[in-house]
Parts: structure tokens; C-alpha cells; sequence
């Protein structure tokens, strides 16, 4: 079935590489695993393999119709749905466990995949996916490289995100314009551990990183903190005055964002 570009559409076909995004989700026996983007089934024949269960979400009406054909409904489930509108926790419920999650991500809604599996964090375990390379290197990026933003921020506060290996676009027909890499991320969300509220919290890193070149206090300035506030936050988080936000850690972050609470 042909790849339908507007969809991103860019199917594995790589056997070897499906093995090893399967043996990252580690034992599966018994588990419900998630699939986001079977698209012709690669992935979810080996899926179905090790799991007791796979729920593969897949948006094309073609592909889904192709997919019940392929795998006995027993052991996969086809759900013809966008996934930024499937429900993990009900999932999650259904299933009596947190779900690990697979995906090979179209390139053009990663960002939203990922914030909506962050949403969705206090039903899952872990996720491996296959994103574009340069996504890959934001997610997994350190405070003061030049990646480091709030994608990297927002992911790695709902848990540690590490890089496996990375695909070349031969191993996907069509071919994509870039390498793509496989990501593990293990939900462990860590609001609490850094005594900040969630919604707060995430609504502050927007504002912290809104404009990349601008320091960390005109960006706090830019959105209506006070320059006496955030000038002595600043100073009992340990932050230098002209440190623009991608060079502070997600600790310090926190620390700050406690500070302007007080302030």
C-alpha cells in the first residue's frame, strides 16, 4: 500500500531495526502494549509476538482496514483514531496496568504526540519512539548545549529520556530527507520531587523560554514579572541575573519558580 505523504507517512522496513524497537520495551509477556502508527504492520507482527496484547492506533483508513486483516483480533487491536484523541488512562484502566507505549511519530505532529504521552504520563511506563534526529537531540538535550529548550525541559520533567540508536532513511520506504533515531522514555514525572505544581510549573517554562535569545529575566520581564521580583528570585535560586534559560538546569528552574511564588 503506498505511503500517503501528507500523513507522514514513512514505513520501516528495516526487519532488524523492528527487533530491536520491540526488545527495547523489554518483557512483554503477558503486557498490553501501545502502538501509535503501525502503518503496514512491521513493528506490530513483532509486537504481537511478545505481547499478551497490542492496541494499534492507527489514523489511515486504508492501513487500519489492512491491519485487521493481518493480525487475529485477539492479539491486535486496531483503533481507527487520531491519537492525540485516544484515551491512555482508559486503556490503562481496561488493561489493569500502565501501558509502554511504540511509535514511529510523523514528523509533522511529534511535538503534540509527545506533550500529549506527557499528559497522559500517570498511565504509562515507558515509551520507545522513532522521532526525526534533530527532535531526538532537543528531547534528550543538557542545560547549556545549544538543543536544550523547552521541549527538552518539558519532556525530562515528566521523566528520564535517553537515545538508542539512529536510522538511516534507507531503512524506510519512501525514504524520508533525514536520519531518524529511536528514543526510550521512562515515565517519572518529577513535580513533586521539585515541589512545584504541574500547571504552574509548565505555564512558567513557557514565559522562562519564550524568546531563546533573550536572558532569563527579560523573558520573566516580557511576561508581566516585576524586575524587583524576579531580580531577587533569581539571586536565591543561585541564577545569574544575565543567564538566558537554556544554560540552567531543570532544578534551578524549579528553585526559581518557587522564588517568584514567594515574591
Amino acid at each position: 500500500m503506498p505511503a500517503k505523504p501528507k500523513l507522514g507517512q514513512n514505513f520501516l522496513i528495516d526487519a532488524q531495526a523492528a527487533q530491536r524497537i520491540a526488545a527495547a520495551l523489554g518483557d512483554l509477556a503477558g503486557r498490553a502494549v501501545v502502538e501509535i502508527g503501525p502503518g503496514q504492520g512491521a513493528i506490530t507482527g513483532v509486537l504481537a509476538a511478545r505481547a499478551g496484547r497490542v492496541v494499534a492506533i492507527e489514523l489511515d483508513r486504508a492501513l487500519a482496514a489492512d491491519l485487521r486483516r493481518q493480525f487475529e483480533p485477539g492479539r491486535v487491536t486496531v483503533v481507527e483514531q487520531d491519537v492525540l484523541q485516544f484515551d491512555f488512562a482508559a486503556a490503562a484502566r481496561e488493561a489493569g496496568e500502565r501501558l509502554r507505549v511504540e511509535g514511529n511519530l510523523p514528523y509533522y505532529i511529534t511535538s503534540p504526540i509527545l506533550l500529549k504521552l506527557a499528559a497522559s504520563s500517570a498511565a504509562l511506563d515507558l515509551a520507545v519512539l522513532m522521532v526525526q534526529r534533530e527532535v531526538a537531540d532537543r528531547v534528550t538535550a543538557k542545560p547549556g548545549t545549544r538543543d536544550f529548550g523547552l521541549l527538552s525541559v518539558t519532556a525530562q520533567m515528566y521523566g528520564p529520556v535517553e537515545q538508542l540508536f539512529t536510522l538511516p532513511p534507507s531503512a524506510f520506504s519512501p525514504p524520508p530527507q533525514v536520519h531518524s533515531t529511536v528514543i526510550r522514555w521512562r515515565f517519572a514525572p518529577r513535580f513533586a520531587e521539585l515541589c512545584v505544581q504541574e500547571a504552574g510549573f509548565l505555564r512558567f517554562l513557557r514565559q522562562a523560554f519564550a524568546q531563546k535569545r533573550k536572558t532569563l529575566a527579560n523573558n520573566l520581564r516580557a511576561a508581566g514579572v516585576a524586575p524587583a521580583s524576579a531580580a531577587a528570585a533569581l539571586a536565591q535560586a543561585g541564577i545569574d541575573g544575565q543567564a538566558r534559560a537554556e544554560a540552567v538546569p531543570i532544578e534551578a528552574l524549579a528553585a526559581l519558580w518557587r522564588g517568584l511564588q514567594k515574591n
